[in-house]
């Protein structure tokens, strides 16, 4: 929908395509399978959550990081799942334009504070198997949560300047978000304007902020198999070795699409419409499936 202003006309809404070339054959069975999706993320993190709250047993420091980790994958998913279920079952793709800018914020702070979360548990991680002995005065339920909270103004200030960089532009022309939510890599695309200048700042700075918690994720996984390698008991080890492996497959499936959905922006290669769409599911909701099953159910206490 649009209305003409003095000569020019502004875009008052978009329309998510969701996959765009999905033959109306396939509407249902897609739709069911990310209603599913939803539905298990939803009991997951929810379980996840109210267990941590509730048994006094888990409030530990790696705990209360799995819950802010489980609460942010249960918001994320809360504020984009649904209307694109709606938009297959009802038909209902439309949002609203601040509506789309608003989705556009909470999906690229939400998105960040996983970074900075999984970074955190890293570094306890580290702590616990690096410093054993010195874990519980270093790393404590206070400074733990205390940590988590400041997390939340450096992601939504990341969300901002996506936010920013994106609503400055001037939309008058096509509204069609070639995405199940808005995200500014979609977004920015229909501006009616040169928006190279938009695309480099977003592709800086959402390289300079991912790049740099991987590094720091990669660091710590470093020294902690070193520690473990050094280590003369084979059974810690192999202990050690498996809670890496399976926590860096998580981080794998959550950094690297990701990363290579920035690169592919910045770069004059056309991937298919429904490929780049599976690729962002394939860095937000499958890690949020697995988060639960990767961090909790191989921990002793759960």
């Amino acid at each position: 929908m649009t209305i003409s202003m003095s000569n020019q006309t502004t875009v008052t809404e978009f329309i998510l395509l969701g996959f765009p070339g999905l033959h109306p054959n396939f509407f249902l069975p897609v739709s069911l399978t990310i209603f599913l999706a939803y539905i298990v993320s939803l009991i997951a993190n929810s379980t996840v959550i109210i267990l941590i709250i509730l048994r006094e047993q888990l409030h530990h420091p790696m705990y209360i990081i799995i819950a802010n980790l489980a609460l942010s994958d249960l918001l994320f998913d809360t504020i984009t799942l649904p209307k694109i279920i709606g938009k297959y079952w009802f038909g209902a793709g439309s949002i609203t334009f601040y509506g789309c800018f608003f989705q556009l914020f909470c999906v690229h702070s939400l998105g960040s504070l996983d970074s900075f979360i999984i970074m955190l548990m890293a570094i306890d991680h580290y702590v616990a198997i690096c410093k054993p002995l010195r874990y519980h005065s270093i790393i404590t339920n206070k400074l733990v949560t205390l940590l988590c909270y400041m997390l939340l103004p450096f992601a939504a200030l990341f969300g901002l300047a996506m936010t920013l960089i994106a609503v400055q532009l001037p939309y008058c022309g096509p509204n069609r978000v070639n995405n199940c939510f808005c995200a500014s890599q979609f977004v920015i695309i229909l501006a009616c304007s040169d928006v190279t200048l938009e695309k480099r700042n977003r592709f800086i700075t959402g390289m300079c902020v991912h790049l740099f918690l991987l590094a720091v994720i990669i660091l710590s996984y470093i020294l902690i198999i070193r520690a473990v390698h050094l280590s003369a008991n084979n059974g810690n080890q192999q202990k050690a070795f498996y809670t890496c492996t399976t926590h860096l497959i998580v981080i794998g499936l959550y950094f690297i699409p990701r990363l290579f959905a920035y690169c592919t922006s910045q770069i004059p290669l056309i991937l298919d419409p429904d490929l780049n769409v599976l690729i962002v599911f394939l860095y937000t909701f499958i890690p949020h499936l697995a988060n639960p099953i990767i961090f909790c159910l191989q921990t002793k206490e759960i």
